[in-house]
């Protein structure tokens, strides 16, 4: 059962004869290979395009296990190309392959294709890559569903809705195929099959320098503290308080590099609001989905707050938004939400239940001289804005009834 990501297909459509590379990023299990064989479907049936002229390697299926290198890919594509009309060439998890970047800058140059590849490591365009084919690529980052794809998905498909959609949703997220299971302990086992499998897979395995133990285990706590403060020197603590074994600052920093180059996790700056600068030490990082805060929590307990605002992050890099947390001399907004030289500022709660609680994420904008429009996400469904500070419910805005404004 699928539904089409029509937000991405429209993004990449128009790049459908361009020989510019189309480079499909995200965590693994988001739908990237299903988004493959949509555009491919869309290819033959709208475009008319045959299929002998379709070229498509999944590198995670074992019928293509004997692809490891540049020279045995190359060999296997140009057998397929035997006239000048145009090929379009898939190339799903592409990173498995040795040097591949050779393969696909060879085949721009030299022949009359449009390439397609997907990876599941968010440096897919960097190194040597990027010195190789600058200029030469298109990136689309891809996520796992947001809010609105995951009631669309049910209403598509004649299912019924889980109950409280939105609070299912908080707790398990996005990733497509979870929506496959119905019981918590089955969704929550499912969540942490991806988790784990992407560490076997793309940073603990046999060529990495890395002891898995304390990688997971200091990978679950940044995890399941995403969107909080982010401090190295504390996260050392937690661990060499607990572990026999001794961790530095260099280690966490080594992890959250991996997390982020696996595309668990996004790493958020800060900008200064006053002076209009970002700053250069990181604040946040964000969780790419939902399900994983779950995931790498034992206890089955998720903070709601830090989960809302998790989601907001999401959705928010979904939308386009260049997304940095705002810091004020009193404090910090949430997040700054820039896209063509144009921002708001957002401040996200779970609900505004007292007088006390209005006054502090209200009064988070009193030393914002900027002009940019102001609001306040909250799961209360009564219109509280005041003072030029609009309020919105985060339900009808992760569904499209009401929007921001930029300036």
């Amino acid at each position: 059962m699928l539904i089409k990501r029509n937000q991405y297909l429209e993004n990449i459509r128009r790049f459908y004869e361009s020989n510019l590379i189309k480079v499909l990023t995200g965590v693994r299990r988001c739908g990237k290979s299903v988004l493959l064989n949509q555009i491919k479907e869309e290819l033959i049936k709208e475009k008319g395009i045959k299929e002998d002229h379709i070229i498509s390697i999944n590198f995670e299926d074992i019928k293509f296990s004997k692809i490891k290198d540049y020279k045995k890919l190359n060999d296997y594509i140009l057998k397929q190309i035997v006239d000048d009309n145009k090929y379009y060439i898939f190339l799903d998890e592409i990173q498995h392959v040795k040097q591949f970047e050779k393969v696909l800058a060879s085949l721009k140059a030299t022949k009359n294709v449009s390439i397609f590849v997907t990876g599941s490591n968010s440096k897919l365009l960097s190194g040597r890559l990027a010195s190789l084919l600058v200029g030469r690529c298109k990136e689309f980052k891809i996520m796992p569903f947001t809010y609105s794809e995951f009631i669309k998905y049910y209403e598509e498909n004649g299912l019924e809705l889980p109950k409280k959609p939105l609070q299912n949703f908080i707790r398990f997220g996005g990733m497509p195929q979870r929506m496959d299971y119905y019981l918590e302990e089955d969704i929550k086992e499912y969540l942490k099959s991806i988790y784990y499998g992407i560490i076997d897979k793309d940073i603990c395995n046999t060529k990495a320098k890395i002891n898995k133990e304390t990688f997971i285990t200091i990978s679950k706590y940044i995890i399941n503290n995403s969107s909080k403060e982010f401090s190295a020197s504390s996260i050392v603590e937690y661990y060499n308080q607990n572990n026999p074994d001794t961790i530095y600052g260099e280690n966490v920093y080594r992890y959250l590099e991996k997390l982020e180059q696996a595309c668990l996790i996004n790493r958020v700056k800060r900008y200064d609001i006053a002076t209009k600068r970002t700053l250069k030490n990181i604040e946040k990082q964000f969780a790419v989905d939902n399900g994983f805060l779950l995931a790498c929590n034992d206890s089955n307990k998720i903070f709601v707050a830090h989960a809302l605002e998790n989601l907001v992050y999401n959705e928010l890099i979904y939308r386009g938004y260049d997304v940095k947390i705002g810091k004020t001399y009193k404090g910090e907004i949430d997040f700054v939400a820039m896209k063509d030289g144009k921002k708001c500022f957002i401040q996200v709660a779970y609900l505004l239940s007292s007088d006390d609680v209005i006054e502090r994420e209200f009064g988070a904008f009193d030393c914002v001289r900027d002009p940019s429009p102001k609001y306040v996400f909250s799961m209360d469904e009564f219109d509280m804005s005041k003072d030029g500070i609009t309020h919105f419910n985060i339900e009808d805005w992760l569904l499209n009834k009401v929007d921001v404004a930029l300036s």
